[in-house]
């Protein structure tokens, strides 16, 4: 018989066993007397724990308290010099952290309206606005340095900017991982319902009903269920999260800006995940639009410039830059309406981000005209069902007022909302065309004197064709529209900013070759109009007016108009002694 191999055990109880009488007992394993660096909640659950201070990852995850004790507290302070804690394998990206940064301490609880319980790593940003440099242009107002033939890569915008989304996610989480920091639901409700408070009367592009019925049917899924929902929708809710949590007011500016930019990493992630850059579809674009606005909130503006560049390269995919009626025509009327308000969106953001970089326009082709946006309400006023194009009805059973009952078929301000999307279009072709156009090229807005009359008649005649509402600037009015309709003041403060900013810039151009300089008096009322708007918005929506990057960027400009043409006009005359 075939004697079997004999291999020694590698077992304990095995060499226990095998041991003569002769042999000495041998020795207990001694544990170990060191400090664990991890944070305690993670020493009881057992779990790993990436040791980030003042939170970690996976203490984000699960929504707990996250504390160190004081001996890690002290190593990972003499290890880093800052108290970061080291990263375990985990691909984050590499940042200088700021020396002043309050490691290993607590979140503060915000203050009522709302408790924000959002644990989220720092950004590692020396103070509440981020470090992009993009206002630092070698021209006034933020003209762009061009990087002439440089082997090395430049930065359009001043001298650099950090990436603007914080990366918090590893290459295998997928879905589950973003899903897995949604917030409370209750929170969430408080985010949206400021997000179409404060956002949606400036930027109404997203259809109030069909959000709201979609958003309870997320909610209402299980865990499993919405690790597999759609990205998109996912990443649309997140950066509606992200945009409420800039207009909260909190005890801390710099921790709502965490959470916010916490949110809209998860926004981007979840974008990422739906290969936004080969496919698109409108709710894609709706979330794109609004990562462009909070780029530009949180100092980003460069950022939100090439953002917008696939931005607009996916609309035109899409064909949203085309009348619907021409090549959508068997889609319902308020797919159509839908269609040409993202399109305004999409247009209006790029003039105006135009207008404040001095680059060149990218929504230059378009046959969607703004009368096409009718008043018409058909789309709206058939419950239960959509409109087919026609006038007759088409009875659908699974409309989204079986899943979500609204009180009103059509929310009131719907009319008021499309005479501001007309007047901010009519606005935005004028702008496009007299403005960034002649810009791009580096050329005189206008070629004489008569032509810039022609002009500012131009703008005038298009500003008397607005609805009273818009333009009213008295401060009767505006203190009643504070009072009475917050929704038809922001869109009043908004529009007066834009118009009377553009104003400016025209009687502020100058053209030596033809002899004539900026236009003094008219340039002073106009700057003198855009600011008051701004003294209007910081009245009355002082938290509004403090996060709203063009608003401010636009005050700056106007202020330092003022001051310029003030000492232009002041040199003009002979001067004295005394001056």
């Amino acid at each position: 018989m075939k004697e079997e191999a004999v291999y020694p055990s590698t077992s304990p109880e095995a060499s226990s066993n095998s041991l003569t009488p002769g042999d000495p007992p041998p020795k207990k394993k001694q544990k170990r007397n060191k400090p664990t660096l991890s944070c305690e909640e993670c020493v009881e659950r057992k779990t790993k724990c990436d040791r980030t201070r003042p939170h970690c990852l996976a203490c984000i995850k699960r929504q707990s308290a996250c504390k160190y004790s004081a001996i890690a507290n002290l190593i990972a302070t003499s290890a880093d010099g800052v108290g970061a804690a080291r990263n375990s394998g985990r691909a984050r990206k590499q940042q200088q952290k700021p020396t002043h940064l309050q490691l290993g301490s607590d979140t503060q609880q915000h203050s009522p309206p709302v408790q924000v319980h959002a644990q989220v790593p720092p950004p590692v940003r020396a103070q509440y606005r981020s470090v992009s440099l993009s206002s630092s242009g070698s021209s006034p107002f933020l003209l762009s340095n061009v990087p002439f033939s440089s082997r090395a890569p430049q930065p359009f915008f001043g001298l650099g900017s950090e990436h603007p989304f914080a990366n918090y996610w590893t290459s295998r989480g997928g879905l589950a991982e973003v899903v897995g920091v949604l917030p409370a639901k209750e929170q969430a409700d408080i985010l949206v319902d400021k997000y179409f408070d404060a956002v949606d009367p400036v930027y109404p592009m997203i259809h109030r009903r069909n959000f709201y019925a979609d958003y309870e049917r997320f909610w209402a899924m299980s865990l499993e269920e919405k690790q597999v929902a759609d990205p998109v929708t996912v990443a649309l809710h997140f950066v509606v999260y992200a945009m409420g949590t800039q207009f909260i007011h909190t005890p801390s500016n710099q921790e709502r800006a965490q959470i916010a930019e916490f949110y809209v990493s998860a926004a981007q992630q979840a974008l990422r995940l739906s290969s936004y850059l080969s496919r698109a579809s409108v709710r894609t674009l709706q979330a794109m639009v609004l990562i462009g606005y909070f780029l530009m909130n949180d100092n980003h503006a460069s950022d939100a410039w090439a953002f917008g560049g696939v931005l607009v390269r996916q609309a035109y995919a899409m064909g949203l830059h085309r009348d619907p009626d021409v090549i959508a025509s068997r889609c319902s009327r308020s797919d159509k309406q839908q269609r040409r308000k993202l399109w305004q969106a999409i247009f209006f953001q790029d003039t105006f981000l135009t207008v404040l970089l001095k680059l060149p326009p990218t929504t230059t082709f378009s046959d969607v005209h703004p009368k096409s946006l009718d008043d018409s309400l058909d789309d709206y006023a058939v419950p239960n069902g959509s409109s087919n194009g026609n006038t007759d009805p088409v009875l659908n059973p699974m409309s989204i007022t079986h899943i979500a009952q609204l009180k009103d078929v059509y929310p009131p301000y719907e009319l008021a909302d499309r005479r501001y999307i007309r007047s901010m279009w009519h606005m935005a072709n004028l702008v496009s065309r007299t403005v960034c156009t002649p810009r791009s090229l580096s050329t005189p807005l206008t070629t004489s004197i008569s032509h810039k009359a022609a002009l500012v008649e131009e703008y005038f005649a298009l500003h008397r064709s607005f609805p009273p509402e818009l333009t009213a600037s008295d401060d009767a009015t505006i203190q009643k529209l504070a009072e009475t309709n917050p929704r038809s003041l922001r869109q009043n403060l908004f529009f007066r900013s834009n118009f009377w900013h553009c104003v400016m810039v025209i009687q502020s151009d100058e053209n030596p070759d033809e002899g004539y300089m900026c236009e003094v008096k008219g340039c002073l009322e106009a700057a003198r109009m855009a600011v008051q708007s701004f003294i209007h918005f910081w009245e009355y929506l002082r938290i509004d007016a403090s996060v709203w990057w063009v608003f401010q960027h636009r005050a700056f400009e106007e202020a330092l108009e003022l001051l310029m043409v003030r000492i232009l006009g002041r040199q003009e005359q002979p001067l004295s002694p005394r001056h």
